[in-house]
């Protein structure tokens, strides 16, 4: 039976009023972690009260 440990790490949009999340930065952790063997399981946006995705938390898992 095949054992797994989990990551989660928060990515924040950036600016005060701007949502948008920094596109080459995301890339280069996903890259970066999926070299160290992680694989991106999800991704869940948490929003704020008015809508707005305000950071977005990354799953990955690998094997032990």
């Amino acid at each position: 039976m095949d054992k797994w440990e989990y990551k989660s790490i928060k990515f924040e949009t950036k600016g005060f009023f701007s949502t948008i999340l920094e596109i080459e930065d995301f890339n280069f952790k996903l890259n970066e972690l999926g070299n160290e063997g992680w694989e991106l399981v999800s991704c869940i946006p948490i929003g704020g009260s008015d809508g707005q995705t305000l950071e977005v938390t990354a799953v990955f898992k690998r094997r032990k």
